[in-house]
């Protein structure tokens, strides 16, 4: 079976990555993709998951929208987006930003898969920084991919994905109120590690913004006005 046609039964979920004809979803050529697609469904929520893929695909349409898919490796924009939220894992309470404890668990990971450390590298970057605006964007391609394929699944610069596009995308991987998921999950994680979500991290600003009346978040609201709405 190629990687194309992977599909694989889990307690938690039958994962599908299209078929061959649906170019849009096949997994990159390396031998772990298959494995770190499960490692994701098995460690997060369905909702965080399926968001994980498609800001994947989002950040694939965008590099060859921008004319920059020779600019990137297809196998670490995939690892920095398909693992960019794997510090919102289930038993994840390292004391430490979740964007840092995700960056080093997918660190962990592709090491393990014998990545080159400089790549290994590039990744922990674009995953640390993925929710900091105005820097992510200056520290090279996969950096800036890895934020805008994220922003594009709230909603934000979603002109480069036609509708044929989302449909395939959103059929296979649905949003399950991903937004209000996200977030719950973000603002779950710090009553018992504070650490987490220091001020004026996104964190912290979420469950500010989540313990203050209306008790909806500036993404919400915004997510509930794009492209995608609020599902």
């Amino acid at each position: 079976m190629s990687s194309s046609q992977w599909r694989r039964r889990s307690g938690r979920a039958t994962l599908y990555v299209m078929r061959p004809t649906d170019e849009l979803l096949s997994l990159p050529n390396v031998s772990w993709a298959a494995e770190a697609v499960e490692l994701i469904f098995a460690a997060e929520s369905r909702a965080i998951a399926n968001h994980s893929v498609r800001s994947w695909a989002f950040a694939r349409l965008l590099a060859r929208h921008e004319g920059m898919a020779d600019e990137i490796d297809d196998g670490l924009l995939f690892a920095a987006t398909v693992l960019h939220d794997i510090g919102l894992r289930h038993d994840a309470r390292t004391p430490v930003r979740f964007e840092v404890d995700g960056a080093d668990h997918a660190a962990e990971f592709l090491t393990a898969h014998h990545v080159a450390a400089g790549d290994v590298d590039r990744v922990w970057e674009a995953i640390a920084l993925h929710t900091s605006p105005g820097i992510a964007e200056r520290r090279g391609p996969l950096a800036y991919l890895v934020r805008e394929g994220v922003g594009i699944d709230f909603g934000r610069r979603a002109d480069c994905v036609s509708d044929e596009q989302a449909a395939v995308i959103h059929e296979t991987y649905p949003r399950l109120a991903m937004t209000s998921s996200l977030v719950d999950e973000i603002v779950k994680q710090l009553p018992g590690s504070p650490e987490r979500g220091p001020r004026y991290s996104i964190a912290g600003e979420l469950t500010r913004e989540r313990s203050t009346p209306p008790h909806l978040t500036q993404i919400e609201q915004a997510a509930a006005s794009s492209r995608w709405g609020s599902s």
